[in-house]
């Protein structure tokens, strides 16, 4: 049988391809988090708006999103979406290796819907009189978002929040399935070369994990700050 050598993959261009996978990972989580979170203020915005008409659009978008799979989400943007733009687009994009960007923009998607429903459910946690109050002292509906019931309810919604920015990193693996060359492409990539399956695999592994033990340690770090806050005020 043979012998495990993990220091088969940890040098030369093996750890290269595993240290840009990793890299990639990272950036790619970053981006699509941020993208996504902004986006679901607005999905958020837009339920609490009363306008039926945005409401409806809200509604179908959390609807697509959280009923169709994400790997076919990330094929419809990478796949889909540039064959309906111009063909001097298309030039472009498929000149330029897009992946990140169309991938980024299918996981933003996808966890804008998971978050915004998240949020809302810490915002309906709130007593309805705050609105109200905050729409008395002369605040605008958009400031009474703002500074008074979003702020209660990112800390509400806190524990969701982090249990998708956890689902949210995990997803990144799919976008091997278009060639971009995060964690699992890397390690897949080292894997066919290397022959060293386990070796690849069980550091892929130990990354994701790591990682993910680091995003969920912030947000108990982060969940016990706003808890002493709270007690102090």
């Amino acid at each position: 049988m043979e012998m495990l050598n993990f220091d088969a993959v940890l040098q030369g261009k093996y750890l290269g391809w595993l240290l840009a996978g990793a890299a990639m990972t990272l950036a790619l989580f970053a981006v699509s988090w941020l993208a996504g979170f902004a986006l679901s203020l607005v999905l958020l915005a837009l339920r609490q708006s009363g306008i039926r008409v945005m409401q409806a659009v809200a509604i179908a978008f959390v609807a697509y999103h959280r009923n169709v799979p994400a790997l076919v989400q990330v094929f419809l943007w990478y796949f889909g979406v540039p064959q309906l733009l111009p063909q001097a687009w298309q030039s472009w994009i498929n000149a330029n290796g897009s992946e990140f960007v169309l991938v980024s923009i299918a996981l933003a998607w996808n966890s804008a819907a998971y978050m915004s429903e998240d949020l809302r459910s810490g915002l309906r946690s709130l007593p309805r009189t705050q609105l109200e109050a905050a729409r008395a002292i002369g605040m605008t509906y958009l400031q009474s978002m703002r500074i008074v019931l979003v702020p209660q309810a990112l800390r509400a919604a806190l524990p969701p929040l982090v249990n998708q920015s956890l689902t949210l990193f995990k997803t990144t693996s799919l976008a091997m399935a278009v060639g971009l060359a995060e964690m699992t492409y890397a390690s897949r990539q080292v894997e066919n070369e290397s022959f060293r399956t386990f070796e690849a695999f069980a550091i892929a592994s130990a990354f994701y994990w790591l990682c993910s033990f680091a995003l969920a340690s912030a947000g108990k770090h982060w969940s016990r700050r706003l808890s002493l806050q709270e007690r102090r005020a």
